[in-house]
């Protein structure tokens, strides 16, 4: 079966000053189309430079991703904007809002962002209500508790209908109710939808709604009994 996201030997460096760190060190692996894997390590591991590469939002030193048979590193820049525009949904741990739109311009920009042009006003209620959303539509970032906004980050993501959801640390700020919430979402997501989910996560808890956990540590994958943060669990 050809793998969906597909990362082959993945190197990164950055340099600070004269000093070089290896944020990956030749990370290897393949996630097939509905899947939903979750990436945990300490931090310092790598995991958030390995999300920017999976996202096109940045470049790997070495090394390659194939994202639904594309090499990211021979897209354009203009080609790459397209594609995570299509097929990318990206939570972050912070929310990215807008603060002088409401909740629901918040979430349909992205749907004005993509140029699709597919609205579906079935699945905007559908998702909303889901992420019990319907009565804060009209109010704005700051009149929306933190929970009630990653869920609108989450309804934004959502809303086009991605072929890949890339979460990373969707629940690094919220309490345990909004935390379940909103991993029950990217699981109905990816069971209902058929959506491909990664999430990188420092939790346990919430790394165990993935069908698969990678572990990382020191920009490599490794064996759970090697991550110390997971052997305390």
């Amino acid at each position: 079966m050809t793998a969906f996201i597909d990362a082959r030997d993945l190197r990164k460096v950055y340099h600070i000053g004269k000093i070089e760190v290896e944020a990956l060190r030749g990370i290897s692996f393949s996630v097939q189309k509905g899947e939903f894997v979750s990436i945990v390590g300490p931090s310092g591991s790598g995991k958030s430079t390995l999300f920017y590469i999976l996202g096109g939002l940045t470049h790997a030193d070495g090394g390659c991703v194939l994202l639904d048979g594309d090499d990211l590193a021979k897209l354009s820049d203009a080609e790459r904007t397209r594609m995570r525009k299509r097929k990318i949904g990206f939570v972050f741990q912070k929310f990215n809002l807008l603060p002088t739109l409401d909740a629901r311009s918040n979430i349909l920009i992205a749907q004005e962002i993509s140029g699709n042009g597919a609205k579906d006003p079935a699945f905007f209620n559908r998702i909303t209500d889901l992420l019990g959303l319907t009565k804060r539509l009209n109010h704005r970032p700051s009149e929306l508790s933190g929970g009630e906004q990653q869920r609108v980050a989450l309804a934004r993501a959502l809303v086009n209908k991605p072929t890949v959801v890339l979460a990373d640390e969707p629940t690094g700020n919220l309490d345990s109710k909004n935390s379940d919430v909103v991993l029950q979402m990217l699981r109905l997501s990816n069971k209902e939808l058929g959506q491909t989910v990664m999430m990188i996560t420092h939790n346990p808890q919430a790394a165990n709604y993935g069908d698969r956990i990678i572990h990382m540590r020191d920009g490599q994958i490794v064996t759970p009994e090697q991550d110390p943060q997971w052997a305390t669990h």
